[in-house]
Parts: C-alpha cells; sequence; structure tokens
C-alpha cells in the first residue's frame, strides 16, 4: 500500500515548509504547488534532504485552469490526495477608504476563490471514497480587522467561512474540514514558530474533532468544534 499524500496549494518557506516536514516526518508524500518554479524545486530539495518524497507542480492559485491542471499532474504522477492544504494568500496593505475595487477582486481570487477551486479538485474523490482531510490556513485578521490590511482581514473573513461551511456539508461524507487561524506573524524561534504551527495542524488531523484552532499569543489558545 502507498504512502499518504498530502498536496499542499501556496507552497513556501514558511506554514507550507513546516507542515510538509511535519506530514512527511510521518510517512506522507508531498506535492508542492505554488506560482514560482524556481523556489518549488528548492523547497521540494530541503525535504527530500529529509526523506520525504515530493512532487511539485507550478499554479498561480487565482487561476482555475491552471490550478485544475496542477492536481491533474499530481493524480498523475502521485494518485489522489488524502490531505489537502489550502496555504496561498494575497497581501497587500490598503485602507478601506483607499481600497481598489481590482486590488479587492484579485486578492480575493487568492485568498478566497484559490481554496474553493483547490477543494472541489478532491471533494469528488473524498465523497467516493468517505474519506479525505481538508485544511485551510487562516488569519486573525478574520477575527479582528486590521485597516491597514482591508483586503486580507477580508479575505481571511470569508476563508473562515469558507471552511465552516465546508466542515458542516462534508462531515455527513466522513470529511473532515479544519483551520488554524493564525494571530500574528509567522517567524522562526516566535510564539508563531511555523513548526509550532504544524503541530496544531497534526493535531487537528489526528483527532479530527474541532473545526478551528486559534493560535493567537494575545489570547490563549482555543479550539471551536461543530
Amino acid at each position: 500500500m502507498s504512502k499518504p499524500l498530502i498536496a499542499i496549494v501556496g507552497a513556501g518557506a514558511g506554514v507550507s515548509s513546516a507542515v510538509a516536514r511535519k506530514f512527511g516526518a510521518n510517512g506522507f508524500r508531498v506535492a508542492l504547488v505554488a506560482r514560482n518554479t524556481a523556489s518549488l524545486e528548492v523547497y521540494a530539495n530541503e525535504l527530500k534532504e529529509d526523506g520525504i518524497e515530493v512532487f511539485t507542480a507550478a499554479a498561480d492559485a487565482a487561476d482555475k485552469p491552471s490550478l485544475q491542471e496542477a492536481f491533474r499532474q499530481i493524480r498523475e504522477n502521485f494518485g489522489q490526495p488524502d490531505v489537502l492544504l489550502y496555504n496561498a494568500a494575497a497581501i497587500s496593505k490598503a485602507s478601506p477608504s483607499t481600497l481598489g475595487e481590482q486590488q479587492l477582486i484579485d486578492d480575493f481570487k487568492v485568498n478566497v476563490v484559490g481554496a474553493l477551486t483547490s477543494v472541489q479538485q478532491v471533494i469528488p474523490q473524498f465523497i467516493e471514497r468517505k474519506e479525505g482531510t481538508i485544511f485551510i490556513t487562516g488569519g486573525g485578521f478574520a477575527l479582528s480587522p486590521s485597516p491597514d490590511y482591508a483586503s486580507l482581514s477580508i479575505g481571511k473573513a470569508g476563508v473562515r467561512s469558507l471552511a465552516y461551511s465546508l466542515a458542516q456539508e462534508l462531515k455527513p461524507h466522513h470529511i473532515y474540514v479544519g483551520t488554524v487561524t493564525i494571530g500574528g506573524y509567522v517567524h522562526k524561534d516566535t510564539f508563531y514558530d511555523p513548526d509550532l504551527i504544524a503541530e496544531k495542524y497534526w493535531h487537528l488531523y489526528q483527532n479530527r474533532d474541532e473545526t478551528e484552532i486559534v493560535f493567537s499569543q494575545s489570547q490563549p489558545s482555543h479550539s471551536v468544534t461543530q
């Protein structure tokens, strides 16, 4: 029997790499998806040095056809994912009064629509198998919006709502949906160390009884169940 597979959309040096290492260390193969192919190879090589089997596919989280093609490549080369992590985000600094309409739309495509497109690539197979896990990386701006990052605040509120809606819809199909709401700037050797955040994802994967973990230094870390 082949090892389980986690597909990570929005692969980067922080949370996604830490999650890839955590799951890889626990017997998972890893498929990394991001727009920058050069960076993808760097992250993939780092994981391979740890003995983790890795596959990469280039895609723009804001572009539906490219995401669909990335998942087609993953299925063709690695098989069906068992776990999906959507970790992509568009971060632009603008207040509500200065945020341009097109900027909001463009950011929303990455922050929310890309998540929807990604989960729709795995849901049919998950329903057919009656199992599967979907993770979405959340942000503290969903709970406490920032006037300086209006677009990201709207996006994180939207993707949090998406996670909860998916959790309710897919639970009868034995599909687990969870989100970690990160309440600060992710940086190594701080409260928001990506390895500590990866531990939260692993906790959710193992226990599957909480929809959300709010990981914040300003308040005790707590979970939300449905």
